[in-house]
């Protein structure tokens, strides 16, 4: 049976690179050229993990649900890691739970919509390592100076991170994004981004890491191009504020 259940999440794993890959390219997880976060300086990242592995990120917007992207969905029960800086040891700040049950947003197209929520085992314990961050309501006025994070791959070359990374993220408008991404289309609940220097930014596997603006979350990491965090193809997130009404309704009824 385990090797059944090892089959199905291998073969969802392979899924969810070769989606990304259709317009990104990239394997792995990372956020490239970035810094080493302070310790439990963003206590409301939360790592996704499937027998001891990363494979998405995601941020804790109530006790007992986290925001991520809908291409982050496995058909199988996973973990998920709150108030640890490392994805290895045994921090005594850190708090796991399994995924029960998962709301990919019901128009998600393996490119639109991509937004998941997922209901947990049980509420988190608030503490300093450990917190909910609000949704930004707003839509972003151009070049915003936000803030993203995730693990893994520091140099896009898989040198994995020992601990969470981060990067300074300044959003584009509409327009310069579409004139950017040519031959991927840009719609209006998408907002883009850009690190301070070329080859900065995040690549596909940190995907479900939150775009965060004035301490809130703006965005989900959706995808990136060919190359992590080169200028001339942005980082693109789904924009949280087109699906705040879905979110609430999700929250609320459950």
């Amino acid at each position: 049976a385990r090797a059944v259940t090892m089959a199905r999440v291998g073969l969802a794993l392979l899924l969810l690179l070769v989606c990304v890959g259709r317009i990104s390219s990239i394997e792995g997880s990372h956020i490239v050229n970035g810094r080493e976060s302070a310790p439990h300086s963003r206590p409301y990242m939360a790592s996704l993990q499937f027998d001891g592995g990363l494979f998405c990120g995601g941020a804790l917007i109530r006790e007992d649900f986290v925001l991520t992207a809908a291409h982050c969905e496995l058909p199988v029960t996973y973990t998920v890691v709150l108030g640890s800086d490392s994805l290895s040891g045994d921090e005594p700040t850190k708090q796991e739970f399994r995924s029960i049950q998962t709301f990919p947003h019901p128009n998600y197209d393996g490119h639109m919509n991509d937004i998941m929520l997922i209901k947990l085992s049980g509420r988190a314990a608030l503490t300093n390592a450990v917190q909910l961050i609000p949704l930004n309501p707003a839509r972003l006025p151009t070049s915003s100076k936000c803030l993203t994070a995730g693990w893994g791959d520091v140099g896009n070359n898989r040198t994995l991170a020992a601990r969470l990374q981060e990067v300074n993220v300044t959003t584009l408008s509409q327009k310069t994004c579409r004139r950017r991404w040519r031959r991927v289309p840009i719609v209006p609940t998408m907002v883009c981004g850009v690190g301070e220097a070329d080859f900065q930014g995040f690549c596909s596997g940190d995907s479900g890491g939150p775009l965060v603006c004035d301490g809130s979350v703006a965005g989900v990491m959706s995808f990136s191009g060919p190359r992590c965090g080169n200028r001339r193809t942005p980082d693109v997130y789904t924009r949280v504020s087109s699906f705040s009404d879905w979110i609430m309704r999700v929250l609320n009824n459950n």
